[in-house]
């Protein structure tokens, strides 16, 4: 299994984990975050990786961070500082669709690493 699967894995079992402790059933979740049950069930099997749209629905229905999800679902790098503040920025404005704000992200996550390898390059001046 790819690092995709590893990640929509550990994100089910850290769903199931807090619908347990909220005391729902997976048909009760599902309707609160206005998904269907089968779906939820997918992503909960880690059969599906769900958008930051979707994971955010789930966290308001949990009552947890969507943040925490987004880290978990591998939408968001869990490093400190300000590219993080920046990925979640772009995941929480409800101007953009779903595909622009992905399409963002992977814009600024080439800007980073073209800069990092830039920095690692000797200069030759």
């Amino acid at each position: 299994m790819g690092k995709v699967g590893k990640t929509v894995e550990s994100l089910g079992d850290y769903l199931r984990e807090q619908r347990t402790s909220a005391q729902l059933s997976l048909r009760q979740l599902a309707e609160q975050a206005g998904v269907s049950n089968p779906y939820l069930s997918q992503i909960e099997r880690g059969l599906r990786k769900p958008s930051a749209e979707v994971l955010q629905q789930i966290a308001k229905a949990l009552r947890i961070s969507a943040e925490q999800l987004y880290i978990r679902a591998g939408i968001v790098s869990p490093t400190e500082g300000t590219d993080s503040s920046v990925e979640l920025a772009i995941l929480r404005d409800v101007g953009l669709t779903e595909r622009q704000k992905q399409s963002l992200l992977d814009v600024y996550a080439s800007f980073l690493a073209l800069n990092a390898a830039a920095e690692t390059q000797p200069d030759d001046s």
